[in-house]
């Protein structure tokens, strides 16, 4: 029988709607609020945008993440109450997730590095389409891509952004990454493709000065890039906790069926 963890310190963070606000105000009452970096867990009060935030604020601590829904959407987050969070915590399930790694060089030969949780994409800046050659693991796959733009996401943002351009949804614990088109225009029938997870994508832009790009990774974005290179990142794993019967893996199965 495995014995139920237990969380003792707790950290809250809250967005700043009233809703997380008073969330926050009655939480810090019941159980404190511990500083983040001397609390056993991190409890997110918000939506899906601040648990992001969250998870990228304590991406290389190692702490677990448990979010609950006081904000607009909430597929990362657990149901909200005020009753028992100890237990709730120590019960809870564990899924362990990987960023992706952007490293991107600008015009001016600049290079930007940033991670992301769900997705990085590459997005036309102008009202003309984006001209991208597509390269995995250093051996060209596509060489022109003429569409909106392209990304790549993780199984855990499989059901964000890419699920909204009719990407797959992956299983969480697949070892895999979804390559996945916006918009395109040529080849107008590819619909993308699955990768596995070791994969190392280059994108790089075609008639960049012409036809201007930029690269977004979850929300730090890098304007008028020339090249894009994205891997998963598994220096880095992060610990996000689940009410039981509801865990990440059983959302995003159910995402499948319409649920």
């Amino acid at each position: 029988m495995t014995t139920p963890k237990r969380y003792e310190r707790i950290a809250f963070v809250a967005s700043p709607s009233a809703e997380a606000q008073a969330a926050l105000t009655q939480l810090s009452a019941l159980y404190g609020n511990a500083d983040p970096d001397l609390a056993d867990v991190v409890v997110a009060l918000g939506g899906d945008g601040l648990m992001l935030q969250t998870l990228h604020d304590h991406m290389r601590s190692g702490k677990p993440i448990y979010g609950m829904h006081r904000g607009t959407v909430g597929f990362l987050m657990n149901e909200f109450s005020t009753i028992d969070l100890h237990g709730r915590l120590g019960a809870a399930q564990e899924s362990v997730i990987h960023p992706l790694l952007m490293r991107a060089t600008d015009a001016g030969g600049v290079v930007h590095i940033h991670h992301a949780i769900n997705e990085v994409y590459l997005f036309r800046q102008t009202a003309q389409t984006a001209r991208l050659r597509i390269l995995i693991d250093e051996r060209e796959r596509m060489p022109e891509l003429i569409a909106d733009g392209v990304l790549v996401a993780t199984p855990a943002g499989s059901t964000a952004y890419n699920l909204s351009v009719q990407g797959p949804i992956l299983p969480i614990n697949a070892a895999l990454l979804a390559l996945t088109p916006i918009s395109a225009f040529r080849p107008r029938r590819w619909r993308g493709a699955l990768l596995p997870n070791t994969a190392y994508v280059i994108i790089e832009v075609l008639e960049g000065d012409k036809r201007p790009v930029a690269a977004v990774a979850d929300h730090d974005e890098v304007r008028n890039v020339q090249r894009v290179e994205v891997l998963s990142d598994k220096t880095i794993s992060m610990r996000m906790l689940f009410d039981a019967g509801h865990s990440l893996e059983e959302r995003i199965l159910s995402e499948q069926f319409g649920y």
